[in-house]
């Protein structure tokens, strides 16, 4: 690797105006990928300008058990950024005229309900068509994905269930998986050959990915693949992804190769005319809002330059992909650990060679200076208690602890006014009894809702057994231990946290229970909202 850097020294260093020598900037790379030890799992980093790799290490470990190091060859999943490739497949089909992004769903996927409104393609690539995320669906049953071998016939299987939409076709962007793995299915239908053979013939051989494929078969063999690992409290353990799907995640690859292809769609080279700007397209919502997410890709400003990027995590993998086209600079970054966050290590490379011209955030120094109030003990205590957040599934806990209003028992809030206060460049603003606005430095202000308390004799109307036609499970509701609980299966049980009147939070999941009462006013049905699949419908058996 030394010679590599020393056999382009003297080309680079005339690219770069960084006020420092070529071996400095290797230096300060090398200290991004400091926190990754050479006996634990690791990273690759690989960087071009201009077309050319001008920097690739690997560090850690490919293989504990074996003791084998990660190497620049070594294959880690990709995750997300996997979805790039497969939305490449579906605009290559296009342009050979063999869909369009204006097709209905349906028409290659007549298995799909009919929810009054039409799916297309175009709605599904930039992640507006509405259809939950089918992994979500499927957590619901205690069986999340990474416990069982599921298939994209899984997935598709667990689609055809579900009686509505997240949201109606373009009015929103809710990112979900289910849109990736169908168009996994439509690849295969409409051309003849599977994801793997489709991308293989006219993306990977064409660019020169000779280290990439897909995970269709996780029984497969791979060679010099990296396995996954998850920090435990003192040491670390496997976490492979264990599944079939594929499409919205399941690249096998390297940095070096996913660097190659930057280099082949963002010049011009994908298509037999540049799909390239397709690529990049975005899409309105229905309502005239910008979506900044492209096919496959989110399309946005970093350090006030245009950037195109995407994430990926599945199991113990991680990854991230971004370009500054303006400057031709690509950074890649692949980890079989999520010990460390690789956004955030591709954005200290970013500031290793991007000059940072964005508006720069106002500063919070006069705020914490003002933070010097002091309020009396009773008027703290009554701020204390459950907010809920009008927008998410989420809980806010204020607890009064040593004289002081602490959020989650960890934070202190600062008090800059009687109802208003600072926490890490956050402000919190009491609304009495009404909760409290939440406002981050550049974000929309959120309304946090005070719960009321809840008596445990109020809650045994919600015991008993539900069943879901969309989920195909049950659940069983039960009082233990003072707590109102709900097992999803033999093995997986939750606390539920009551908000409102019929309405709980299931706080490990950050999923919403709300319940619904028939014409005799018994509990007859809950809905269940996560991440990424509202509403779901569970019916109570009598």
């Amino acid at each position: 690797m030394k010679v590599f850097r020393l056999l382009f020294l003297a080309l680079l260093f005339s690219q770069f105006s960084l006020g420092q020598s070529w071996e400095d900037t290797v230096v300060m790379l090398d200290k991004t990928l400091s926190q990754y030890k050479a006996t634990n799992p690791g990273c690759q980093l690989s960087v071009t300008r201009n077309g050319r790799l001008i920097y690739s290490k690997a560090v850690g470990m490919a293989d504990l058990e074996r003791n084998v190091p990660l190497t620049s060859n070594s294959i880690i999943e990709a995750g997300s950024v996997s979805k790039q490739f497969t939305a490449a497949a579906i605009l290559l089909l296009e342009q050979q005229g063999k869909l369009s992004l204006n097709d209905d769903v349906r028409k290659y996927i007549p298995e799909l309900p009919d929810y009054g409104n039409p799916i297309k393609l175009h709605h599904m690539i930039h992640h507006t068509s509405g259809f939950r995320d089918w992994g979500s669906v499927a957590s619901l049953t205690g069986w999340e994905r990474g416990t069982k071998f599921y298939t994209n016939n899984d997935a598709l299987e667990i689609l055809t269930r579900q009686k509505h939409l997240n949201n109606k076709p373009g009015d929103e962007f809710i990112y979900s998986n289910s849109n990736f793995n169908l168009f996994a299915i439509i690849v295969e239908r409409v051309s003849g050959l599977n994801l793997a053979t489709f991308t293989k013939k006219y993306i990977f051989d064409p660019a020169g990915m000779i280290h990439t494929s897909w995970r269709d078969d996780p029984n497969r063999i791979v060679p010099n693949r990296a396995i996954a690992y998850d920090k435990t409290d003192s040491s670390y353990k496997a976490d492979m992804p264990n599944e079939y799907v594929y499409g919205n995640g399941g690249l096998l690859t390297t940095t070096e190769d996913l660097l190659k292809w930057n280099d082949f769609y963002q010049n011009g080279k994908l298509g037999t005319s540049s799909l390239f700007a397709k690529q990049i397209q975005t899409e309105l919502l229905n309502n005239g809002k910008e979506n900044n997410y492209a096919a496959g890709l989110f399309i946005k400003k970093v350090l006030g330059w245009d950037n195109i990027s995407h994430g990926g995590a599945t199991a113990g993998y991680r990854a991230y992909l971004e370009t500054y086209p303006e400057l031709n600079i690509s950074i890649a970054v692949l980890s079989n650990t999520p010990q460390f966050n690789v956004a955030g290590l591709s954005g200290s490379v970013s500031k290793i060679f991007v000059t940072d011209k964005s508006p720069k955030a106002k500063a919070t120094e006069k705020a914490k200076e003002q933070a010097s109030i002091v309020l009396p003990v009773e008027k703290l205590k009554t701020f204390a208690g459950n907010y809920k957040s009008d927008k998410e599934p989420a809980l806010f806990h204020l607890i009064f602890k040593g004289g002081k209003l602490l959020l989650d028992d960890e934070i202190t809030l600062q008090p800059l006014a009687e109802n208003k206060f600072i926490a890490d460049n956050f402000t919190f603003e009491i609304k009495g009894e009404k909760g409290f606005y939440f406002t981050a430095p550049g974000n929309d202000t959120m309304l946090f809702t005070k719960l009321p308390d809840t008596k445990l004799s109020e809650l045994g109307v919600y015991v008993g057994k539900y069943f879901s036609e969309e989920t195909n499970s049950g659940v069983s509701i039960y009082l233990k231990d003072g707590k109102l609980m709900i097992r999803l299966n033999a093995n997986v049980e939750y606390a539920l946290t009551p908000t409102f009147k019929d309405a709980f939070i299931v706080e490990v999941i950050g999923g919403e229970i709300k319940m619904r009462r028939n014409a005799e006013n018994k509990i007859s049905t809950f809905y269940v909202s996560i991440s990424r699949a509202r509403d779901v419908e569970f019916k109570k058996i009598n």
